[in-house]
């Protein structure tokens, strides 16, 4: 997949919040704090090892990130902008526990608008998810997932993204594959700070500003190039 199609077919969601009770408030004057001095600021990723995947697990989702997105002119790979490190994050924190979903049951099959119906957590479902990738390709071809030639990787993507490659009666192909594509684009569109887009590669590759206080400064330079140098939000917390 290119890398403007890649972009572009991302669906972008918008999350309003709202404070009962809170009121507005006008700032004048300039930011109503001093840099550095956030209070409850975003905590970095943990430097070093892994907090979920197995190492085999990890280099796995790697390998799968740098067939969705291949590094070219224009940014790394999904492997080298660090997805998978991105995902082994999200899995051992509140996303990986399902924590924000309703997880009672009954679990019944619905349509595809509707999502998956699983009793499994996200983490689960990749464990379980990628255990059955090896089986599969052990029973065929005699070797796990990473271990194959880079076409027959390729090869394997394509059927699973058409539902054409059997990963056994507990695992939904299909369902299974667009989860691991939708982590892979957020790994590589996310703020670095969570483990992945490193380097800001993709923010700088489509002009993407990152986590700037306000743009007051460029109101006045409406059509020009503005060549802006992304910011993270690890630098707003140094």
């Amino acid at each position: 997949m290119k890398r403007r199609e890649f972009l572009t077919s991302v669906v972008a969601l918008g999350v309003a919040t709202t404070m009962p009770g809170a009121k507005a408030e006008v700032v004048n004057g300039g930011q109503p704090w001093q840099p550095g001095k956030v209070s409850t600021p975003p905590s970095p990723p943990r430097q070093g090892g892994l907090q979920y995947f197995t190492q085999h697990e990890f280099a796995t989702v790697g390998v799968i990130a740098e067939h969705f997105i291949p590094a070219d002119e224009n940014s790394l790979s999904g492997k080298e902008a660090g997805c998978a490190t991105f995902i082994d994050r999200q899995l051992a924190g509140d996303y990986g526990r399902a924590a924000a979903l309703y997880r009672l049951g009954r679990f019944v099959k619905g349509t595809p608008e509707q999502g998956p119906q699983s009793p499994l957590t996200p983490a689960e479902r990749y464990r379980q998810g990628l255990s059955a990738l090896d089986a599969a390709t052990q029973k065929q071809y005699g070797k796990n997932f990473i271990d194959l030639a880079a076409d027959q990787q390729e090869n394997i993507l394509h059927a699973m993204e058409a539902d054409k490659f059997d990963l056994g009666k507990d695992v939904e192909t299909k369902v299974f594959f667009e989860l691991l594509l939708q982590n892979v684009r957020e790994g590589f569109l996310a703020d670095p700070i969570y483990g992945g887009n490193k380097d800001m590669t993709s923010w700088k590759m489509i002009g993407f500003p990152g986590a700037r206080y306000d743009f007051r400064d460029l109101l006045s330079k409406k059509g020009q190039k503005l060549n802006i140098i992304p910011t993270s939000l690890i630098d707003n917390t140094l």
